[in-house]
């Protein structure tokens, strides 16, 4: 009677893990939000592992750093260290290396666990299990315990599946930002296109009206493109306008958006700039992208291009999307009228209204 017992309960066991693993691939073939994913597997694995804390880190191969993504049983402070890079000789890299699930049932018998997030959150013991796909290592879930103890290894298996799960949650995570990005993206000068301009546009002036904030417009436009690109070609005006979207995406504010509007002219969203910070911003990318541009055309241009600028600010050159756009336009073109390598603006106390 009490084997058969003994043999119901491990039977019940395996039938509620089969029952995780089911809801855990839902979760996984259900959203794109990464953190919802790996919450999900991370709290199903704590469950089936029996252990009072777990981490789910992302391993960005291009800054060879890992990213915390969700984290359960730990302290609040753990949050602020988010990102963190691999240590040569320690606990990381050997999983990065190695590939395969690691035991530590004692921490101070591990001497190459120097992980300082892990020690310093009094984790005595703890399994690693390395996020695989073929190409390599994609990520780490650690399931840890405040006392030393012993894992079930051949339970603990079962845990390669959950991991399965992560590492196709984390590609293909990555694999719809990538498709986001090239989707917003201008691909000859990596700045955002003209789409997606038209989506952010509405977006900053109606955050700007909600919070009764200024956001500020600049439209560039290369001066005399046309001409350039008739003397000197369209691979030179190709490496030109590459130069002008790197100069604009280094110039900038974290907070700010640039995108290329089409053919030479871009556009620059300054969100919470008012009128005297937009003209800073303006002469500084318009001295750069002479400056730069020659640079890249010594040899083949006697110097770089210029560029005319126009800058509006909501609310005072506009009160809505049609009406702003219209007046930083308006003065592009003014910028141009007087005499191209410009910035022009309405003046503060003038009353002047574009028509």
């Amino acid at each position: 009677m009490e084997c058969e017992a003994c043999d119901k309960e491990v039977l019940e066991t395996q039938v509620k893990a089969l029952k995780d693993l089911i809801e855990v691939a839902r979760a996984v073939v259900s959203t794109l939000d990464l953190d919802t994913v790996l919450q999900a597997i991370l709290t199903s694995a704590m469950n089936f592992a029996g252990t009072p804390a777990g981490t789910m880190a992302v391993y960005e191969e291009k800054d060879k750093e890992f990213a915390l993504h969700s984290w359960e049983g730990l302290s609040a402070s753990l949050a602020k260290s988010e990102r963190w890079s691999v240590p040569p000789g320690g606990h990381a890299e050997k999983m990065l290396a190695e590939g395969e699930i690691c035991y530590v049932e004692d921490v101070a018998q591990a001497p190459f666990l120097n992980d300082p997030v892990i020690l310093s959150e009094g984790i005595k013991s703890l399994i690693c299990i390395p996020l695989k796909v073929p190409a390599g290592v994609v990520g780490l879930l650690h399931l840890g315990d405040f006392t030393p103890r012993r894992f079930d290894r051949e339970k603990m298996q079962l845990l390669s599946i959950l991991a399965s799960f992560a590492s196709m949650a984390i590609c293909n995570a990555k694999l719809h930002k990538r498709t986001r990005i090239m989707a917003i993206t201008d691909s000859l000068t990596g700045l955002y296109n003209h789409r997606y301009f038209q989506e952010i546009f509405s977006q900053e002036l109606s955050r700007a009206k909600r919070y009764q904030k200024r956001l500020a417009v600049l439209m560039i436009d290369v001066d005399d493109f046309k001409k350039f690109n008739d003397s000197h070609g369209h691979h030179v005006g190709d490496r030109v306008l590459a130069e002008i979207g790197a100069v604009i995406a280094r110039t900038l504010r974290q907070a700010d958006f640039a995108f290329r509007y089409g053919g030479e002219e871009f556009i620059v969203l300054l969100p919470e700039a008012g009128l005297d910070s937009a003209l800073l911003a303006a002469e500084r990318l318009r001295q750069s992208i002479g400056r730069e541009t020659g640079a890249i055309l010594r040899g083949v241009s006697g110097a770089g291009v210029t560029v005319s600028v126009g800058v509006a600010c909501y609310p005072d050159d506009g009160v809505d999307r049609d009406e702003l756009f219209t007046a930083v336009d308006g003065l592009l073109y003014k910028a141009k009228e007087l005499g191209k390598n410009k910035i022009h603006h309405l003046q503060k106390d003038s009353g002047q209204r574009l028509p």
